[in-house]
């Protein structure tokens, strides 16, 4: 694959702070189009990469990482990822009939492990079980009336 080298490379850094510097010395940027949390131990940033990119240049990385900000993911995508078909990809029952995805290259670092641990009834949480909810797609999340402070 004509990306997979420059997506491992990116991977390699291990951690978002260092990641973001790579994308910024090596492909001059880059846009934040979304940050989607799923459960309380996953993210994944959506960044756009500006026409100067060199190889890169107009598609979109999808960086996901743990809660501390270790990367455990980096995909390229030609156009912008749907979130829930992401997921339905990574947590595909066997045999599974799913749309592709417009994934150009993708690599896991040593952060990785199965996401699809976070989204069921027994997920582990640091949220008490009277201060969280269900969230769309599976996984906890704060319920947001108890959780503000005044």
């Amino acid at each position: 694959m004509q990306y997979q080298h420059l997506i491992e490379k990116l991977a390699g850094t291990m951690v978002l702070g260092a990641l973001l510097d790579e994308i910024v010395d090596a492909h001059g940027g880059y846009e934040l189009l979304a940050h989607w949390q799923q459960g309380e131990f996953h993210h994944d940033l959506l960044l756009g990469l500006p026409a100067e990119a060199g190889p890169l240049a107009g598609h979109f990385l999808l960086v996901s990482t743990n809660c501390n900000g270790g990367v455990k993911e980096v995909a390229l995508f030609s156009e912008i990822p749907d979130r829930f078909a992401v997921w339905a990809h990574r947590c595909a029952a066997p045999g599974a009939r799913l749309n592709p995805l417009p994934l150009l290259a993708s690599s896991r670092t040593e952060h990785w492990f199965d996401p699809c641990e976070l989204l069921g009834e027994n997920a582990r949480s640091e949220l008490r079980p009277e201060f969280r909810r269900r969230q769309e797609g599976g996984g906890w999340e704060p319920i947001p009336s108890i959780c503000k402070r005044p």
